[in-house]
């Protein structure tokens, strides 16, 4: 199947750019003033160009050899060395990641290579997800070559403590915070041993580098015909983890959702690939398929505190909207399994719905 040929995207208004801190708007000009010439920039068109769930923003700046993007990481708030790190180690791989042009870290001012203004996500239609495998494999090309490059002790170790770490957001935030459950000891005790079962199945897959948001939001269509390779974003909080991991992100996504027919489709053509290229991979799909189930347990547990945090403590609703979506996903896994058997009455508790029987990944 040939890729699919996407028109170029209409050129948006352009979003003007606030400054809550005049000190650090002051900053920000005098930096842009500086690079402006050695990159041929022009700082009168500076926008906004998007936001993350950080205190990240990114700006488009236009220059004589095309926009660049510029990363406003205010330093108190964010440290950019993990992002400097890790498009370094991407770009040895072989990926199409931003190069940093120019960088003032005691401020937080980073100069980058524009990779486009069509996301993925933006490209795809659920509803024809024919037409959409050509792109996703696109995107597994990229997955692999970047597992490929794994090397131990490079990035920062996905292990236990901070595979529960993030599982204590679920009932920090989303059981407590968002829905009002009260956790008491035995409520704790019980999710306490769940989160141990969890974190022992995802344990037990082989290490790899691991991107830990591998979505299409994350992913980009190259602006120019002549580079086939998808850009890559968002990558700042990579380590060395579960092989499962970023293939359960990419095919169990945070803002759309495919019938299991395709999830299954691209899960066992990345399998396959990971297999040719010697990635270790269980060489039972049925095995490996259960790994990446139980891996996106642990990220859809995540994520739905996150998104409860983002809403309740950092003020962007937003995000809460999609938590139906990983609600929906943690049922179809807590039903295949009798350990998560009590997951399954807590949901029905905290949501005030019953159980969904079977296995699907219905749009929710």
């Amino acid at each position: 199947m040939s890729d699919p040929v996407f028109p170029p995207a209409p050129a948006a208004p352009a979003a003007a750019v606030h400054w809550d801190d005049p000190a650090r708007r002051l900053a920000f000009s005098r930096w842009l003033e500086g690079v402006a010439a050695a990159h041929d920039l022009d700082p009168a068109s500076v926008r906004l160009a998007s936001a993350d769930a950080s205190f990240r923003r990114y700006l488009r700046v236009d220059g004589s050899g095309g926009s660049r993007i510029i990363m406003d990481a205010p330093p108190d708030k964010e440290d950019c060395r993990p992002f400097v790190h890790v498009a370094r180690l991407m770009a040895d791989a072989g990926l199409h990641v931003p190069r940093v042009l120019d960088w003032d870290e005691p401020q937080g001012f980073m100069l980058l290579d524009d990779l486009g203004r069509v996301t993925m996500i933006e490209a795809v239609d659920p509803q024809q997800p024919a037409a959409s495998q050509a792109l996703y494999l696109r995107a597994v090309d990229a997955l692999l070559a970047w597992q490929l490059a794994s090397r131990p002790g490079t990035l920062p170790a996905y292990d236990e403590a901070l595979l529960m770490r993030e599982l204590q957001l679920f009932p920090d935030w989303y059981l407590a915070r968002h829905r009002g459950v009260a956790l008491d000891d035995a409520l704790r005790d019980t999710l306490a041993g769940l989160f141990r079962v969890i974190v022992r199945h995802n344990l037990a897959a082989p290490a790899v580098f691991v991107h830990r948001d591998f979505m299409p939001r994350n992913l980009m269509l190259p602006p120019h015909p002549g580079e086939h390779r998808l850009g890559v974003l968002d990558f700042q909080d990579a380590v060395h983890g579960p092989i499962t991991y970023d293939i359960a992100s990419l095919m169990r996504d945070a803002f759309l959702s495919w019938d299991e027919e395709f999830v299954l489709d691209i899960t066992v053509r990345y399998w396959q690939k990971a297999q040719k290229v010697g990635l270790p991979v269980d060489p039972d799909f049925g095995e490996f398929y259960r790994g990446v189930e139980w891996m996106g347990l642990q990220r859809h547990l995540k994520v739905a505190g996150i998104f409860a945090r983002l809403t309740l403590r950092d003020g962007k609703p937003k995000y809460l909207a999609d938590a139906p979506r990983f609600i929906g996903y943690i049922r179809a896994t807590a039903s295949r399994y009798r350990e998560l058997a009590p997951l399954l009455q807590l949901l029905d508790q905290a949501e005030g719905t019953q159980a969904v029987s079977g296995y699907a990944f219905g749009r929710i």
